[in-house]
């Protein structure tokens, strides 16, 4: 059976449809709709037309999220299986995921709104609040495809949007899913969810009836969205890809944070913009961290998520298990030894084995480029100050860490990184009540807590004078100055 999308608050089938592989077979398994031209078209006019009473009464907002997330909670099971089939991470992980998306809808259901009043005395009160932009495009991508979206939608509905969804065309049934359960929480149009390839991403993008796009997913096609916004000038959000760096002091107690550095990588068969990609580790101690991740890595049990437990499960797709084949033999034909993995795992499906390799060094593909899998090159250093500019020297600035034993000393180090979050003996732990985003290439703008709702406004300033004589000729004054 193919799902349908979600237009004007109806069920609506594509006239033609695409394949969706599982992972952990190489097999396609169900189809999705291919939104046509048309389609597009009404749903991002539906958006339009729901946007002035949406956007009118914040109460009515709040208990929308909160039924959505009840409706989520209640059906999240078969949200789950459909999860692990398309994305082919293990069940327990698609069930963190789907919790995590309830809380978030609660979480935001709850948030206040951008208001603030900035002055208040006999001569004027000034207030600050922020409005709704209108139609936002959400673009979400195939690692995390449930909560991601969750985490679009929700701020942007709070704050009064509408919202056109597209997920990934290779991970497109659970978020359909996801948006059968809960559109009815909400009046028809407010919620819309169309399917289709890449180019419905650029589409939407480019559409002249959006005023916002937040996108997650590769460099290449966030600057392309970014060029697409420009013409019109479109607000956005682009949170982008990751090569972050994980720095151990020699200090640091592999006893105790060998399996959290571990799950930092390899969390999600490493398909975590925000995973640690790289590791520093002292020259005095290298042997030993390689080992100790070595040693972690080999014992991983790995397998189709749906199987009894699997910590790992494969590469979401073949594009992604050729690229990180790739880069682990160039780093081996570079002077790297795998310690552990390396290879292909010889089965139906794309697996690839964790991965520690030792003797990496900056330069190497796989230490400069972002890998997103289960590949984690250990670096030696010398002096803490050039692990610093190694974790630096790139143009990815979303993470990075430090492990030690001292708290103060490793936050003397991760204050010198330069990324958009610095994590102390742990990383990529997320922190909904605090901005997520990158600095250079890793993205423009921020998600979650407070920074991330005023994402979805323009400020607007409500300015109501008290001693207008007085005040006009000292503001004109001030100007003149």
């Amino acid at each position: 059976m193919t799902p349908a999308m979600i237009i004007d608050g109806r069920g609506v089938a594509g006239d033609i449809t695409f394949d969706v592989v599982n992972p952990a077979s190489g097999a396609v398994f169900a189809q999705a709709p291919e939104c046509s031209d048309a389609q597009l078209d009404e749903s991002v006019a539906a958006a339009a037309r729901a946007f002035p009473a949406w956007s009118a009464k914040v109460d009515d907002r709040r208990a929308a999220l909160a039924a959505a997330a009840d409706r989520l909670e209640t059906r999240s099971e078969e949200i789950v299986t459909l999860l692990t089939a398309e994305q082919g991470k293990p069940l327990a992980m698609a069930r963190m995921e789907l919790a995590g998306s309830v809380g978030a809808l609660r979480a935001l259901a709850g948030a206040e709104l951008p208001r603030e009043v900035i002055q208040d005395d006999a001569e004027a009160r000034v207030e600050v609040v922020g409005r709704p932009l209108g139609v936002v495009a959400a673009i979400t991508p195939w690692n995390f495809p449930v909560v991601i979206a969750i985490n679009k939608l929700a701020p942007a509905l709070l704050t009064g949007n509408t919202v056109v969804l597209k997920p990934s065309p290779l991970t497109p049934l659970a978020t359909l899913a996801m948006a059968e359960v809960i559109h009815e929480a909400f009046p028809a149009g407010v919620v819309n969810v169309i399917s289709g390839g890449d180019g419905l991403g650029a589409r939407l993008s480019g559409h002249e009836g959006v005023r916002k796009i937040t996108f997650t997913g590769s460099i290449p096609t966030g600057k392309a969205i970014a060029a697409a916004a420009a013409g019109d000038l479109k607000r956005i959000t682009l949170e982008l890809g990751g090569n972050d760096a994980a720095i151990l002091l020699d200090d640091v107690d592999l006893a105790a944070m060998t399996e959290p550095l571990f799950w930092s990588s390899f969390l999600n068969t490493g398909q975590v913009c925000a995973a640690v990609k790289r590791v520093y580790a002292p020259a005095g101690r290298y042997d030993e961290v390689v080992q100790a991740l070595a040693a972690r890595a080999a014992a991983t049990t790995i397998g189709p998520g749906d199987e009894s437990g699997v910590e790992l499960g494969p590469l979401q797709n073949r594009r992604q298990l050729d690229r990180v084949a790739e880069l682990v033999d160039d780093a081996i034909r570079s002077g790297a030894r795998c310690v552990t993995g390396g290879t292909r795992i010889d089965r139906d499906g794309f697996f690839y084995e964790p991965t520690v390799l030792a003797g990496a060094a900056d330069g190497m593909r796989l230490v400069d480029e972002e890998q997103f899998g289960p590949a984690l090159p250990v670096i030696a250093y010398d002096r803490l100050e050039d692990a610093v500019a190694a974790a630096n020297g790139t143009r990815f600035g979303l993470g990075g860490s430090v492990w030690s034993g001292d708290e103060e000393r490793a936050a003397a180090a991760g204050a010198r990184l330069t990324c958009g979050t610095t994590w102390i003996n742990t990383h990529a732990l997320p922190l909904p009540f605090a901005p997520f985003g990158g600095r250079d290439w890793s993205g423009i703008g921020v998600e979650g807590g407070r920074w991330g709702i005023e994402g979805f406004v323009d400020w607007h300033t409500v300015y109501t004078a008290r001693s207008r004589g007085a005040n006009a000729e000292a503001g004109f004054a001030e100007t003149v100055a």
